[in-house]
C-alpha cells in the first residue's frame, strides 16, 4: 500500500511537471507567434509607404521632367497685321570647359579661344575707344603742328601712326585674354573648369575642329553630329566609334534663356539667372528683376515626373503608367509697340550721351487705359550677358524705380486740386511779387527766373503754369489747405506704388504731407514739386489721369497672359478711381496747351496738333546731406496729345545733364522727335493749320 501509494506519488509528481513544461512550450509558441503577427503587422500596415519607398529606391527611380520656360512677346502692327515677335526666348546651347589635367597644348587652345571668342569683341572695342580718342588727339595734334585738322588725317604718316597704335593696343589686350585662357587651362587639381558659356552649337562645331591639331582640313562644322556632349562624323574613324574628342576639352548641353533684342527693353524683362536655386519650392534656373522676377512662377512652368524600373542587368524600363509630362511656363503678351520700343531706345541713348547725362528713362502710356506703349532707360545692359555688369544698380529699372524730387511737372498737379474743389479756375489772378516769405523759414521762396525777370505782377493760373511760377503754385495749394492738398497727393497716387506687374517698384516719398500737423514749408514746396520724392511711373500715371478726364489708371505691361492649355488672361484696364471731374481735367488740359504754346514748353510744339505739356526742372537732393548737389538737376517733360482725343502721355527725364540748367534745353527736343514719329507712324488726322 505503502509502495503503490510511494509509486502513485512518484507518477504524480511527474504527472505533474509534465503538464507545465507542456503549458509553458505553448506559451513560448503562442509568445513568439504573436510577435511574428505583430511584425508583420508593423512592416506591412504601419510602415507600408517606408518599406514600398526602400523598395522603390532599389528597384525603381524618379526622374523629374524640366518644365520649358514661357516666352515673352511684343507685338508689331505697323502694316495692318498683329505679328509677335520674342523678347525672352529658350534655346538650347553649350558650355565649353576644361579639364586641366588632360590638356595637351594649352597655349594653342588659349590662342584658338581667343580668335573664337574674344577677337571681335576686342577689336571693336579697340576701334571705338581710338576713334573717340582721334577726335580729341587730331586737334591737338594739328594745333602743335600748326595745321589743318582734315589735311593731317589724310596724311599717309599720321594714318600709319594710328595703326601702329592699334596694333600696339590689339596686342596687349590679346596678351591679356590669353592669359586669362591660360590660368584656367592651367588649374592641374581642378576636375572643372568653364571656359565659355551659352555658345551656339554651331559656334562650338567650328570651334572643334579649330582646336583639334589632327583632323583633316577637308572636315566642315555640318560633318559633326552630337552624341549626348560629344562631337563626332562618320567621316573620321567611325569604325572604333572614336568620339573623336578633344583631350581636356568637354561640353555641356541646356537649355537657355536668350533675349534676341538684346538691350531694348533690358529693365523691364529682367534676365534669368543662369544658376539654379530654390525658388518657391522649385529647383532651376528662375528670373531676376523686371518681368522675369515679377512672373517668375508662371513663367517657370511645372515639373513632369517619369517612373522608371531597373529589370535585371541594370536594364531601365520606363513605366507609362507613372507618366506624369512637365507643363510648359505661360507666355506673356506685352503690351509694348515694337517699331516705337526700338525709336525710344535709340533716342534716349542718344540723350543721355549728347547732354552727358548720368541716365535716362522714357515712358508711353496710353492714357485711357494705362497699357504702356513704350518704356526704356539708359544705361542698360544685354540680359544674355548679365553677368558682365559689374554694378547691380543697372538691373534696376528707373522708370518704376528711381525715387526723385519731380520740380515743376508737378504743378498741374497743384493746379489740378484747386480747380476740382473750385477755389481757382484757370482766370484767377494773384500779385506775382517774385518771392515769399514762409513762416519758420529763414529764406524766402523765388520763382526760377526772379533774378532776371523780378515778380510778375497780376497774373491768372494760367501764367502761374506757362512762366512756371513757385509763388504761384503756393497760392493755389493755400486755397485749399494743405490737409485737402495732401489728399489730392493720395488721390493721384503718390506715396504708393501704382501696381505695374514689374519687380522693383517705389513707392516714393510724401511723408512730409502725412503729418498730423503738416510743416507749412513742406506744404509750400511740395506745392511745385520739392520735398516729396516721386517715380517716373507715378508722374505719368497721374497726367493720363488729366489726359482721360479725370480718371486715375493702373498702368500695365502685360496684355495677355496665354498658358500652354489654351487659355489666355487678358488683362482689363482699370479705370475706377475718379481724381478730377471732367470738366476740371479738360480745363487743366486746356491750361497745359497754352503752356506748349506760349511757355516754357514751346518746344515741344508739334505742327498741326494741339499737345498739353509741363517742364520740370529739379536740384539733385545730394543723399550724403540735408541739402541739394550744387548745379545738378533733375529734367523732366510730360506731354499727351492730341488735345481733342489723346493717344499717348509721355514722360521723358534725364538725370544730372551736364551743362543745361533747363529742362526745356534738353528732354523737350527729345520728346518732340518721339512724338512727331508717333503721329506719323499712327497715321493721326491733323487738326489744325
Amino acid at each position: 500500500m505503502g509502495a503503490w501509494s510511494s509509486r502513485n506519488a512518484t507518477s504524480g509528481r511527474y504527472s505533474v511537471n509534465y503538464n507545465g513544461r507542456l503549458k509553458l512550450i505553448m506559451a513560448v509558441v503562442f509568445l513568439l507567434s504573436g510577435l511574428l503577427i505583430g511584425r508583420l503587422f508593423y512592416v506591412a500596415v504601419w510602415r507600408n509607404s517606408e518599406y514600398l519607398t526602400a523598395a522603390a529606391d532599389q528597384h525603381g527611380l524618379v526622374t523629374q521632367i524640366a518644365p520649358t520656360r514661357g516666352k515673352i512677346y511684343l507685338r508689331d502692327n505697323k502694316d495692318g497685321i498683329d505679328k509677335l515677335y520674342p523678347l525672352a526666348s529658350n534655346k538650347e546651347l553649350v558650355t565649353i570647359y576644361a579639364v586641366p589635367r588632360d590638356i595637351k597644348d594649352p597655349q594653342r587652345l588659349a590662342e584658338v579661344l581667343y580668335e573664337f571668342f574674344k577677337k571681335a569683341t576686342i577689336e571693336k572695342e579697340v576701334s571705338e575707344l581710338l576713334d573717340k580718342q582721334d577726335k580729341e588727339n587730331l586737334i591737338m595734334t594739328a594745333n602743335n603742328l600748326a595745321v589743318n585738322p582734315e589735311v593731317l588725317a589724310a596724311d599717309p604718316a599720321y594714318s600709319a601712326m594710328r595703326e601702329a597704335k592699334k596694333q600696339e593696343v590689339l596686342t596687349a589686350r590679346k596678351k591679356e585674354e590669353v592669359n586669362k585662357y591660360l590660368l584656367a587651362l592651367t588649374k592641374k587639381n581642378d576636375p572643372y573648369e568653364p571656359l565659355e558659356k551659352r555658345v551656339d552649337m554651331d559656334l562650338a562645331k567650328a570651334f572643334h575642329l579649330a582646336a583639334s591639331a589632327t583632323w583633316p582640313v577637308s572636315l566642315v562644322p555640318d560633318d559633326l553630329e552630337w552624341t549626348g556632349s560629344h562631337l563626332t562624323s562618320e567621316k573620321l574613324d567611325y569604325k572604333t566609334g572614336d568620339p573623336l574628342q578633344i583631350p581636356g576639352i568637354g561640353y555641356e548641353k541646356d537649355s537657355f534663356r536668350i533675349y534676341p533684342e538684346k538691350n531694348t527693353a533690358a529693365q523691364l524683362i529682367g534676365y534669368v539667372s543662369m544658376e539654379a536655386e530654390n525658388k518657391n519650392g522649385d529647383w532651376g534656373r528662375h528670373g531676376r528683376y523686371g518681368l522675369e522676377g515679377f512672373f517668375d512662377q508662371e513663367l517657370f512652368g511645372k515639373f513632369g515626373a517619369l517612373k522608371t524600373e531597373k529589370g535585371s542587368g541594370g536594364l531601365t524600363i520606363p513605366n507609362d503608367r507613372e507618366f506624369k509630362a512637365a507643363q510648359a511656363g505661360d507666355d506673356l503678351i506685352l503690351t509694348l509697340d515694337r517699331t516705337i520700343q526700338f525709336l525710344v531706345a535709340e533716342k534716349i541713348k542718344t540723350a543721355v550721351e549728347k547732354y552727358k547725362a548720368e541716365s535716362g528713362s522714357v515712358i508711353i502710356l496710353e492714357p485711357n487705359t494705362g497699357a504702356v506703349i513704350a518704356m526704356n532707360s539708359y544705361p542698360d545692359f544685354n540680359p544674355n550677358e548679365y553677368f558682365k555688369v559689374d554694378d547691380v544698380k543697372y538691373f534696376n529699372n528707373p522708370a518704376v524705380f528711381d525715387q526723385y524730387e519731380p520740380g515743376s511737372v508737378f504743378k498741374a498737379i497743384t493746379m489740378g486740386a484747386a480747380l476740382n474743389e473750385g477755389k481757382v479756375n484757370p482766370e484767377t489772378t494773384y500779385n506775382d511779387t517774385g518771392q515769399i516769405m514762409i513762416s519758420g523759414w529763414p529764406k524766402p521762396i523765388s520763382n526760377s527766373d526772379f533774378q532776371t525777370k523780378g515778380a510778375y505782377g497780376t497774373v491768372s493760373m494760367t501764367v502761374v503754369l506757362e512762366r512756371s511760377l513757385n509763388t504761384g503754385a503756393v497760392y493755389a495749394m493755400r486755397q485749399i489747405g494743405d490737409k485737402k492738398f495732401a489728399e489730392y497727393l493720395e488721390r493721384f497716387g503718390f506715396g504708393e506704388k501704382t501696381g505695374i506687374e514689374l519687380e522693383g517698384e517705389s513707392t516714393g516719398n510724401i511723408s512730409s504731407m502725412k503729418l498730423k500737423k503738416i510743416k507749412e514749408i513742406s506744404a509750400a514746396t511740395a506745392s511745385f514739386g520739392q520735398g516729396i520724392s516721386v517715380t517716373p511711373i507715378q508722374m505719368v500715371s497721374a497726367y493720363a489721369a488729366i489726359a482721360n478726364g479725370g480718371y486715375l489708371v493702373k498702368p500695365y505691361v502685360v496684355a495677355e497672359i496665354r498658358s500652354v492649355n489654351g487659355n489666355t488672361l487678358v488683362t482689363k484696364s482699370d479705370k475706377s478711381k475718379p481724381v478730377l471731374k471732367n470738366f476740371v481735367a479738360k480745363s487743366l488740359a486746356g491750361m497745359l496747351v497754352q503752356v506748349v504754346e506760349n511757355g516754357h514748353s514751346k518746344g515741344a510744339k508739334l505742327p498741326g496738333y494741339w499737345i498739353a505739356g509741363k517742364t520740370g526742372t529739379a536740384q539733385l537732393v545730394d543723399p550724403g546731406k540735408r541739402g541739394y548737389v550744387k548745379d545738378a538737376y533733375n529734367h523732366t517733360f510730360i506731354a499727351f496729345g492730341p488735345i481733342e482725343k489723346p493717344r499717348f502721355v509721355i514722360l521723358v527725364r534725364l538725370k544730372n545733364p551736364k551743362g543745361y540748367v533747363y529742362a526745356e534745353e534738353t528732354v523737350v527736343p527729345v520728346a518732340k522727335e518721339i512724338m512727331e514719329f508717333m503721329m506719323n507712324y499712327w497715321q493721326v488726322a491733323k487738326t489744325r493749320q
